[in-house]
């Protein structure tokens, strides 16, 4: 076996193993159950892997364990993680050096083999999962014949789909097989697609995944008692196993609903959603051998294709750069934040409202111009905090203590004792200069002022203040709640302390900051804004909605140019786009349209549960008498280079560190899908850089083999 795979077992030299250490436990009647711990001898932090060495390693333990059930010395085997942790599955820290579609074959295959050895053993097999188990980790679990889990574990799930791959190594044959189409494609499909959302132990337990559950304290012992009475005949129910009737007619409307949401929520260009699709479509007929090769053949695609090896740099990104942000002060010059004030009570102040309370357990004050707009305010800020209670999301101690450090005032001097201060108000220069100018009357000369201006220059807003050192952009995105990205803009002024302060407090928010320079648009909006003004400016001059529409759907967005102007609101996505052309009027267009279409208030007529139906005729006949309309074609490739060179021109003038900020801003806080990676990955692939500027963002450029 080892000759076979040693191709795979090359590639990655410094391996970290995680170690198959068996040991022999006795139980009852005289008998031996085999017992394998998984231990990479790393602590909880660094999890169990499974990279080649790893499961030729586990492999050859399986084997000799074959051997010994042959000759009678064992009842059964179990596998069991080390303290806290099962497995987080296949080591792809070696990805990129995957040479071609056979090596990427070859990992699929070594998978099936190794762990397909769970169902030959010639006794029952048990995996106990005592800890988090991710990906291969759970199809460990899925290959034997029997599961149990911990009670107290909260990261269980399937993420391929996330990545860019499928379930390789079984899972996506074996889980519908034992749980039923529904219930597999939650785990396969919607769960990954939702920010990668993980399985607490009772949902496991629930779904049918594992046939038992055991407290924390005595899991083991628990496991290895049911195992006994298992290996003595005890049966086990599996009351969500599909039966006939869903495979003859629920199995295939599963599948097909499945398919049509999809479609409505993420298009047709990510392909590891639809190769799982097809995967679970044909396990409902398949033999467990034809499945298996249906999972290699497609591992194999999908680990050669561009997708996975943008997803893998997403990832990294998201995980490794975005813990580290590139140019952040050392946090000890950071000041500590004991009293929040906020301007503005508004809905963005509302949301902001909550999450300082929340996340910094600190005292609150909203301020607004009357009483009237304060009190309302308090109101919907309390509204939201008893939401999150009904929602299980926090205790109804913690609602009390959160509704009691929020409170509303008309008096400024109450801002008198805040160490941080953030305006949102409404996005006007001068007003937002005066709010500034008059809050510092009141508070330290050391207290941060920071905007969550959008589109303005920072500096300008604190272009009145005494102390113009102390103001930061921070920069969140709606809803404030879930969109992890916070932009923290820096301006010439801004002193280490005060910036340093923005790091750490968006890092206690449990934001990802990225720092950037004080210039328009920032990084998201002013890339959204350079689509914006090329598919306002198409529509214009006479390409129609649809095309425009179309032209973009290469690019995988969660919504099309002009389901984003909506969402952001066309009055506020207007001024975005007039900023930009006063900043930059050679590559921005002016739009009177737009302005027109902000007195509708919207583009598409709606249906039932807000469906697009299509553009109102209202719209059409505004935006009538274009005379050079496009192609999808030819306004996609306008757009493209028209962002590689404004993203390049963001670079020269150093508007943050690197591409990868770019990419990490625009995941973050725009919603770029994963399997692009970002934007700059896509734009070097589609030729786009070399045509901008010459070069490439990413060297070498990020995709896929063949």
């Amino acid at each position: 076996m080892s000759d076979r795979f040693a191709k795979l077992a090359a590639l990655d030299p410094e391996e970290v193993i995680t170690h198959s250490f068996v040991r022999d436990v006795p139980i009852s009647g005289g008998k031996t159950l085999a017992l394998i711990t998984l231990d990479n001898g790393k602590d909880h932090t660094r999890p169990n892997t499974l990279g080649p060495k790893t499961m030729l390693a586990l492999g050859e333990v399986l084997d000799e364990l074959t051997a010994r059930a042959a000759a009678g010395e064992i009842a059964g085997v179990a596998i069991t993680g080390k303290p806290f942790i099962f497995a987080a599955g296949a080591d792809l820290s070696r990805v990129n050096d995957i040479p071609d579609r056979e090596t990427g074959l070859l990992m699929g295959q070594l998978g099936h083999l190794v762990l397909g050895k769970l169902s030959e053993l010639g006794v029952p097999s048990f995996v106990f999962v005592n800890g988090l188990a991710l990906g291969g980790g759970v199809e460990i679990a899925l290959n034997a014949d029997y599961r149990t889990i911990d009670s107290s574990v909260s990261a269980f799930a399937l993420p391929e789909v996330f990545l860019g791959l499928i379930p390789g190594w079984g899972g996506s044959w074996l889980l519908p097989n034992l749980i039923g189409i529904e219930n597999a494609l939650k785990v396969i499909i919607e769960n990954p697609l939702k920010n990668n959302r993980m399985l607490a132990a009772p949902a496991v337990l629930e779904l049918g995944i594992v046939d038992a559950m055991f407290g924390p304290a005595t899991f083991l012992e628990d496991s290895i008692a049911w195992a006994d009475r298992v290996t003595h005949g005890a049966k086990v129910k599996r009351p969500r196993e599909p039966g006939k009737l869903e495979r003859a007619v629920k199995w295939d409307i599963a599948i097909g609903i499945a398919e049509k949401t999809l479609e409505e929520r993420i298009g047709r260009v990510a392909h590891a959603p639809y190769r799982a699709l097809e995967l679970l479509r044909a396990a409902k007929n398949t033999t467990k051998k034809v499945g298996f090769e249906a999972e290699d053949g497609a591992l194999a695609d999908l680990i050669a294709g561009d997708q996975f090896r943008a997803s893998m740099y997403a990832f990294n990104l998201v995980q490794k750069r975005a813990k580290r942000p590139a140019g952040a002060p050392d946090a000890s010059l950071a000041r500590p934040v004991t009293k929040v004030g906020i301007v503005g009570a508004g809905l963005m102040a509302r949301q902001l409202a909550v999450l300082f309370a929340r996340r910094l357990q600190v005292p609150v004050v909203i301020t607004d111009l009357d009483q009237a707009h304060v009190d309302s305010g308090v109101e919907a800020i309390r509204a939201d905090i008893h939401k999150l209670l009904d929602d299980g999301r926090i205790s109804p101690d913690e609602s009390n203590r959160l509704k009691a450090l929020v409170t509303g005032t008309t008096n400024k001097g109450d801002f008198a004792d805040c160490d941080w201060v953030i305006e949102a108000i409404f996005e006007e220069l001068e007003a937002k200069q005066n709010v500034f100018a008059e809050v510092e009357t009141h508070v330290s000369a050391e207290t941060i002022l920071a905007t969550n201006t959008s589109s303005l220059s920072v500096e300008q807003i604190g272009a009145k203040l005494a102390h113009p050192d102390r103001v930061v952009g921070f920069h969140f995105f709606n809803p404030v709640a879930v969109m992890p990205l916070v932009e923290v803009v820096r301006t010439p002024s801004t002193s280490e302390e005060s910036l340093s302060t923005a790091m750490v407090t968006a890092a206690a928010l449990r934001k990802n900051a990225v720092i950037a320079k004080d210039a328009p648009g920032f990084v998201v909006n002013r890339v959204l804004a350079k689509i914006l003004s090329e598919a306002m400016h198409a529509v214009d001059t006479g390409t129609p909605f649809e095309v425009v529409e179309e032209s973009t759907r290469e690019f995988g967005l969660p919504m099309t140019p002009f389901e984003l102007l909506e969402l952001v609101g066309i009055t506020v996505a207007a001024h975005v786009l007039d900023v930009h052309h006063e900043a930059f009027p050679d590559r921005y267009f002016a739009s009177e349209n737009l302005h027109k279409l902000a007195e509708v208030g919207h583009v598409f007529e709606r249906g039932s549960k807000g469906r697009i139906k299509g553009i109102d005729p209202k719209v059409t006949a505004i935006v009538a008498g274009g005379k050079t309309p496009l192609t999808a074609p030819e306004l996609r490739q306008r757009i493209e280079d028209g962002l590689a060179d404004e993203i390049h021109r963001m670079l020269e003038a150093e508007v943050v560190a690197a591409a990868e900020d770019i990419d990490l801003c625009l995941i973050l806080g725009a919603g770029y899908p994963f399997q692009m990676g970002g934007v700059t990955p896509y734009l070097d692939r589609v030729d786009a850089s070399e045509r901008a500027f010459g070069d490439t963002f990413h060297h070498p450029v990020i995709r896929g083999v063949r």
